[in-house]
């Protein structure tokens, strides 16, 4: 089943999983510590409150807002990006704005990881890999597909028990984009 058809098919705690675990992803370029977005995968759990995630996600943007040092033109794209993931969050965790916001975070984490992968990407645009078409693409944008594909399924077959796991998914592609950002400023100091 390709990426579009998952985020079509997802409930309420699916989709917010799915637009968190790429918002959670691309931390390194929002200059926040690991734990920022910790209040907002709790309040997915059976034991987390649905009512709380306004609240919560506030506190996050509070947190989050302009902390960046990027100053390259694919970072300095990639970390608005993310910003814009985090500002059009729903404050409210259920309807259509929900759905929007997944569909919208899906895009813009294959976006990013586009800008920041050093081999170029066959395909000019993320639609045609988000509806299966993967032939040709790099691998940096081949692994966050995959890792979108992947909570997606987990959170549909296994509910909130996913959700663990699903993180577990994010921690992993949060330490690779950290690893693609270090490497190139690097570079660049070079």
């Amino acid at each position: 089943m390709s990426l579009v058809e998952l985020i079509a098919q997802a409930d309420e705690r699916g989709l917010a999983a799915s637009g968190l675990a790429c918002l959670d992803r691309c931390l390194p370029l929002l200059g926040g510590d690991d734990e920022a977005l910790r209040p907002l995968w709790g309040s997915l759990s059976d034991a987390g409150d649905a009512r709380e995630w306004g609240e919560l996600l506030e506190q996050v943007r509070g947190k989050l807002t302009g902390a960046d040092e990027c100053d390259a033109s694919a970072e300095d794209e990639a970390a608005l990006l993310a910003r814009r993931m985090l500002s059009a969050a729903p404050v409210e965790r259920s309807g259509a704005a929900l759905r929007v916001w997944a569909d919208g975070c899906s895009v813009a984490a294959l976006r990013i990881h586009r800008l920041l992968d050093p081999l170029a990407d066959r395909d000019s645009s993320v639609d045609s890999r988000r509806e299966g078409l993967t032939e040709g693409m790099s691998p940096l944008v081949a692994a966050e597909l995959r890792r979108q594909v992947t909570v997606l399924e987990l959170l549909a077959g296994h509910g909130p028990a996913g959700l663990r796991r699903a993180l577990d998914v994010s921690v992993e592609g949060r330490r690779v984009l950290r690893a693609v950002v270090s490497r190139r400023a690097r570079t660049r100091q070079r």
